[in-house]
């Protein structure tokens, strides 16, 4: 089976500083990949190329087949570590917006998530909590049919409350034959929905594969593997 996403020899600098530093690997449909490292390691850097939002020094990114372009944008649905969502309008408006613009999303599916999460569709934007934001910015993410997820950290502004039902959105809105991608550090929180982890620091991957047979290898959760490799 061709993989879903790789990455050949990618490299990114900027001035003198190492970002990404020659990075290798083909990650597999119908997994949740957890990106993990600590400020500065690169994980924005390396989603940010994924997406085409930055162009490598060197190497490639191949995501089902095609380089960053148009038909990636058709097939990847991104969330942000910032929020993108303009004050001024209603949550209704973002659907609308996010209906005419992509052609995979499913109004049906967002106005189920919302009413969920006791969001009211017809609220201004500019009244909700950062939290409240967050979980708008992640169902509009969330209700679109993607070949590829990545979300860069989707959980750091909720309260712990809302971090189990966002979890189980995450599961449940994927399909078999797609992926998703979060970036955390919250990782205690998420190890229970990961498949695969990446370990990213100073821009090299230092460890990657299943996460039930690194948890075995180790004989200790991801968490404190995690907290091994980089307190170490």
């Amino acid at each position: 089976m061709t993989p879903l996403l790789q990455l050949h020899h990618l490299s990114k600098s900027y001035k003198k500083q190492v970002a990404i530093d020659d990075i290798s690997l083909a990650l597999p449909a119908g997994k949740i990949i957890g990106l993990l490292g600590s400020n500065g390691s690169g994980k924005t850097t390396l989603i940010k190329l994924i997406n085409g939002l930055l162009q490598p020094d060197k190497g490639d990114v191949v995501i089902n087949g095609y380089r960053p372009s148009i038909e990636t944008k058709k097939i990847i649905s991104y969330l942000p570590d910032t929020t993108y969502l303009r004050e001024g309008m209603k949550i209704k408006d973002m659907l609308d917006l996010f209906d005419d613009f992509y052609e995979d999303f499913s109004r049906e599916k967002a106005e189920n998530l919302l009413k969920d999460l006791h969001l009211d569709d017809n609220e201004m934007l500019k009244n909700l909590s950062k939290g409240n934001k967050e979980k708008v910015q992640l169902v509009l993410v969330m209700a679109r049919k993607a070949k590829l997820y990545i979300l860069d950290e989707p959980i750091g502004g909720v309260d712990p409350a809302a971090r189990d039902y966002i979890l189980k959105t995450i599961i449940n809105n994927y399909s078999e034959d797609a992926s998703v991608i979060i970036s955390t550090h919250l990782i205690s929180d998420i190890e229970p929905i990961l498949d695969e982890v990446i370990f990213l620091k100073e821009g090299k991957i230092i460890l990657q594969g299943n996460a039930d047979d690194i948890r075995e290898e180790y004989g200790k959760s991801i968490d404190s593997v995690f907290r091994e490799k980089y307190n170490g």
